[in-house]
C-alpha cells in the first residue's frame, strides 16, 4: 500500500481513539476537569505522564539535535530525566499533601497573598504558551510532510484535534487519551529504531547497537565510524563536545530545574487517591520516560550515519525520494555551488539563515531554486534538524508501515503536552484568576464554562505560536524550561522547605529571575542575534543554560527581601511545618 494511504489510516485510527476515549470520559464537575476525580490507578497515571512529559521536542526535536550535536546533545538527556527525578522526590509528595492542584493556588495560599497568586499565573501562562508552541510546530511539521498539506494548515488541523479532546473531556479525557497516545508514540519510537540497529550493526536493542562493530565488515563501531567521518568532511568529532563545562552545566540545571517547576507535569499528582499513590506513579512515569530516552542517543547517531551514506556526493538527480519530499515542504535545501550536480555534505553552513526558496522555480537539476547568497564553506545542503527522526525510517528504507506509525506516533506526542499544557492555562484562568481572584461567588458550572472558554482562546495563541515560532522545537522548549526554572521553582521550594519565607520575598524573587531570564534570552535570540558568541555571555552561560543563574537571582532576591520584611503569619509556618511530616492527608480539597 502506498505511503500516504497508510498515513492516513494510522493517524486516523489514532485520532479516532483520542476523540472517542473524550467522548467516553466527559466531564460534569470541576473536580473531574481538573483532576480526573482523583481516582487514577498509579501506573496508569505513570503512562499519562509520560506521555504528558515526552512532547514533540523528546520525540522529534532531542534526537536530531543528538544527531547533529552530537556529545553536546548530551545535556537534553540530562536535564530533562534528571528534573523528572527532582520533581517527583522533591516537590510532588508536598505540593500533593497541601492539597492545591494548580501552582498559583499552592503559591497564592502558601504566600496568603492575591498578588503572589497573580504573577504565578502570568508566569504561568508565559511558559505554558511559549512551551505549546513547539508542540504545535511538530505538528505543523508533521502533517505537512506526510499528509502532504502546508505547514501552517497542519497547525489548524492539529488545534482542531486538541480542542475536540480537550475542552470536551478535561483532565479526565486527557489522561486516558494520553495513556493511548503513550502507546501509540512508544511504539512508533522504539519499532523503527530497533529495525535500524539491525540493519546496521546486527543488534535488535538500539542502547546496545550504539557501541556495537557495524555489519559493513570496516570493524568499526557506529561512534569510531561517525567519529571518522565527520572529521573528514570537517565537523567536530561526534563523541566530542564543544560546549564549555560550566554552559553544560548551567544547561543541564536549567532543564532539570524548569522541568521541576512545569505546571502541566506537578497537576498529574492530583489524579491519584493518595499521597503514597503519587509516589508510586512518580516512578512508573520514569519507568515509561527511560525507554524512550535511553533510544534517543542510538536513534541521532544512526540517522546521522546514514544521512553522510545517503545524500553525500550523490548527484542530485540519483537522490532518494525522501530527499526530494522533505526538499518540497522547504525543510531541505540544496544549492550546487560548484556547479558538479552532485551533493556535498560539509561543515558549515551551506548559505546565509533558512532556505529562503524563490517560490516553486526549478534549477538545472530540477531542485528548488534558492534566493539566500552562498557563504563561503564547502556544505551545499541545509538540513532541518527536527526532520531527522520523521526521515529515519525513509532514510533507512524501512517498509511504508513503519513510515506511518512514526507519523502518529510524533502526533501522539506533541498532542498530549499539547493538551496538558491547555488544559492548565485554562485552569490557571477559571480557578485561579476568576474562582480565587476576581469572582468568588461563581457557581461550579460558570467555572467549568470559563475553564473552556479558556481552552479554546489558548488554542487560538497556541495555533497562531505554531504558524510563526520562535526557533526549532526543542530551543523554543529549552527557552520555556529556562523560564520556569527561574520564577516557579524557587517559590515552590522556598514554600515548601523555608517557615521564613514571606510573600514580599516570593514576589520579589519570580518577578527578577523572570525578567532577568527573559530579557537575556530576548538581547541574544532576538535583537542582537549576531553578538550570541560565547565571549559575550555572561559567564560563559549561553541563553539556553541561563535560567541557572536566573534561578540563583531569583532565590537571592528572595531570601534578601524576606529578611528585611516581617515573618510570615503563624499559621502558615505551622503549614509549611506540616506539609513535611511524613503520613497520608485527607483528600485533594479544591477550596
Amino acid at each position: 500500500m502506498e505511503l500516504q494511504t497508510l498515513t492516513y489510516i494510522f493517524v486516523g485510527l489514532s485520532f479516532a481513539l483520542y476523540i472517542g476515549i473524550a467522548i467516553w470520559s466527559r466531564v460534569g464537575s470541576t473536580k473531574e476537569f481538573y483532576v480526573a476525580g482523583g481516582g487514577v490507578h498509579p501506573v496508569v497515571n505513570g503512562m499519562a505522564t509520560a506521555a504528558d512529559w515526552m512532547s514533540a521536542a523528546s520525540f522529534i526535536s532531542m534526537a536530531g539535535l543528538i544527531a547533529f550535536l552530537g556529545y553536546d546533545g548530551s545535556v537534553y538527556l540530562m536535564g530533562w530525566t534528571g528534573g523528572y527525578v527532582l520533581l517527583a522526590l522533591l516537590l510532588a509528595p508536598y505540593l500533593r499533601k497541601f492539597g492545591k492542584f494548580t501552582v498559583p493556588d499552592f503559591i497564592g495560599d502558601r504566600y496568603y497573598s492575591d498578588a503572589a497568586r497573580l504573577v504565578a499565573v502570568i508566569c504561568l501562562i508565559f511558559i505554558s504558551f511559549t512551551y505549546v508552541a513547539g508542540q504545535m510546530r511538530g505538528v505543523g511539521i508533521v502533517f505537512s510532510r506526510f499528509l502532504e498539506v502546508d505547514i501552517n494548515l497542519g497547525v489548524i488541523i492539529g488545534m482542531a484535534i486538541v480542542f475536540m479532546y480537550a475542552v470536551l473531556g478535561g483532565m479526565k479525557g486527557i489522561t486516558y487519551t494520553q495513556v493511548a497516545q503513550y502507546c501509540v508514540l512508544i511504539f512508533a519510537y522504539t519499532v523503527p529504531a530497533i529495525f535500524i540497529s539491525m540493519l546496521i550493526t546486527g543488534t535488535p536493542i538500539p542502547q546496545i547497537g550504539l557501541g556495537s562493530e557495524l555489519i559493513d565488515g570496516s570493524g568499526m563501531t557506529v561512534l569510531g565510524k561517525l567519529d571518522a567521518v565527520l572529521t573528514d568532511l570537517g565537523f567536530t568529532a561526534y563523541t566530542s563536545g564543544t560546549k564549555s563545562t560550566i554552559d553544560v552545566f548551567a544547561i543541564t540545571a536549567a532543564l532539570m530545574v524548569g522541568t521541576a517547576g512545569l505546571p502541566h507535569v506537578i497537576v498529574r499528582f492530583f489524579t491519584v487517591p493518595k499521597v503514597s499513590d503519587a509516589r508510586k506513579s512518580a516512578g512508573w512515569a520514569l519507568v515509561f520516560i527511560a525507554i524512550l530516552y535511553t533510544t534517543a542517543p542510538a536513534i541521532g547517531a544512526f540517522a546521522r550515519i546514514n544521512f553522510i551514506n545517503e545524500v553525500n556526493e550523490t548527484e542530485y538527480t540519483a537522490t532518494p525520494a525522501w530527499f526530494k519530499n522533505w526538499e518540497n515542504i522547504g525543510l531541505i535545501g540544496w544549492q550546487d555551488k560548484n556547479n558538479d550536480g552532485a551533493i556535498q555534505y560539509r561543515a558549515g553552513a551551506p548559505f546565509a539563515g533558512k532556505p529562503a526558496f524563490d517560490g516553486e522555480a526549478r534549477g538545472t537539476y530540477g531542485e528548488r531554486v534558492i534566493t539566500n547568497a552562498p557563504t563561503d564553506s564547502a556544505n551545499e545542503v541545509y538540513v532541518d534538524r527536527d526532520i531527522m527522526v520523521l526521515a529515519n525510517p525513509e532514510i533507512a528504507n524501512l517498509p511504508n508501515w513503519v513510515i506511518a506509525l512514526v507519523a502518529a506516533g510524533s502526533l501522539a506526542a506533541a498532542l498530549s503536552t499539547a493538551a496538558g499544557l491547555l488544559l492548565v492555562i485554562s485552569s490557571a484562568v477559571s480557578h485561579d484568576l476568576m474562582k480565587n481572584t476576581f469572582r468568588p461567588d461563581i457557581t461550579d458550572k460558570q467555572e467549568l464554562m470559563y475553564a473552556r472558554i479558556a481552552a479554546a482562546c489558548a488554542i487560538g495563541v497556541a495555533g497562531y505560536l505554531g504558524i510563526n515560532p520562535p526557533g526549532f522545537v526543542a530551543q523554543v522548549v529549552a527557552f520555556a524550561f529556562g523560564l520556569a526554572a527561574s520564577s516557579l521553582f524557587p517559590a515552590i521550594l522556598m514554600g515548601i522547605f523555608s517557615t521564613r519565607m514571606n510573600k514580599e520575598g516570593a514576589i520579589a524573587g519570580m518577578l527578577s529571575g523572570l525578567a532577568f531570564t527573559f530579557l537575556y534570552i530576548v538581547y541574544f535570540k532576538f535583537i542582537s542575534p549576531e553578538l550570541n558568541t560565547k565571549d559575550n555571555w555572561l559567564f560563559g552561560v549561553s541563553p539556553e543554560g541561563i535560567g541557572t543563574i536566573g534561578m540563583v537571582v531569583n532565590f537571592v532576591v528572595a531570601t534578601v527581601v524576606a529578611r528585611m520584611t516581617s515573618a510570615p503569619p503563624q499559621h502558615v509556618q505551622e503549614l509549611v511545618e506540616h506539609i513535611r511530616v511524613p503520613g497520608d492527608a485527607a483528600e485533594a480539597h479544591t477550596h
